[in-house]
């Protein structure tokens, strides 16, 4: 994974994390938070951009990516909230800028509202907010989780590669589509991959959906137009329950709005983060 290397290691509540930074430190701290069977990979481009005038903090959630992944490890929304809230301890960062992208919007919200953790700003890029969330196939993996976890490892890398592939909606790289898939792939990868689905539990955003109206930070809800996974009408439903919100669509960008549209996604950050009152 020289590729995007993660140098450092956090010992979280719920295993070892990996993260790094990039840009000078003592500028303002930026945050990303990927979602999803994601790691911070997808952030690449948007992080090294935003390094030219931020101090960037990138990060893989236990049981994600190159964190650790092992049996009987907690990754639920949760957890996930609870290490966010630890490793923002651990960086010594009081208020930061946070942009967070699908699963990671539900941690950073939960984050907010029920640890408490203050931020200066939040972006939230195709989140999962609210209810009802999880594709057929998604609930279908969750609740048989332990007949996936059987598949010759041939069926369940095309089964990944697949489903990754859905999430752009204009096609990813070949090249980037066999990085996202990577982590998931051999002994570890495999039951890793259907652990994080099967602990995905809506109650965790059923928790907080109710506290939107609470929120009083900054906040940008991007979205793309073509995303096939959370329908865009859910952005318009949560800038809706968010008093400091504003909408901005992504056009021709499916859910992986990362990979789909980097530079309109960057531009749209880079606006906000700069005066995001």
């Amino acid at each position: 994974m020289s590729d995007w290397p993660l140098t450092r290691t956090f010992r979280s509540s719920s295993g070892s994390v990996r993260w790094d930074t990039l840009g000078d430190p003592g500028r303002d701290p930026v945050v990303l938070c990927h979602g999803t069977p994601f790691s911070s990979y997808v952030w690449r481009a948007v992080a090294r951009a935003l390094a030219g005038r931020y101090q960037v903090f990138v990060w893989d959630m236990p049981g994600y990516g190159a964190s650790q992944m092992s049996d009987g490890q907690d990754v639920s929304l949760a957890a996930q909230s609870r290490v966010f809230t630890e490793l923002l301890a651990h960086w010594e960062l009081t208020e930061p800028l946070v942009v967070a992208h699908d699963f990671g919007g539900a941690v950073s919200l939960r984050a907010h509202l029920l640890h408490e953790v203050r931020y200066r700003a939040l972006a939230l890029v195709d989140p999962v907010a609210l209810a009802p969330w999880g594709s057929p196939f998604f609930r279908l993996v969750g609740e048989h989780a332990h007949v996936f976890e059987q598949l010759p490892p041939a069926l369940h890398g095309a089964l990944v590669r697949e489903y990754i592939s859905s999430a752009s909606s204009r096609g990813l790289h070949p090249a980037v589509l066999e990085r996202l898939v990577e982590p998931w792939l051999g002994d570890l990868g495999q039951p890793a991959f259907y652990r994080q689905i099967a602990q995905a539990d809506q109650r965790h955003t059923n928790q907080i959906q109710h506290r939107y109206g609470e929120i009083r930070v900054p906040t940008l809800v991007c979205w793309g137009q073509e995303d096939t996974w959370i329908p865009p009408v859910k952005g318009h439903e949560l800038v809706a329950r968010i008093p400091t919100a504003r909408l901005e669509p992504v056009p021709g960008a499916g859910h992986l709005v990362q990979e789909d549209a980097p530079a309109e996604l960057t531009a749209a950050l880079v606006a906000f983060l700069q005066d995001p009152r």
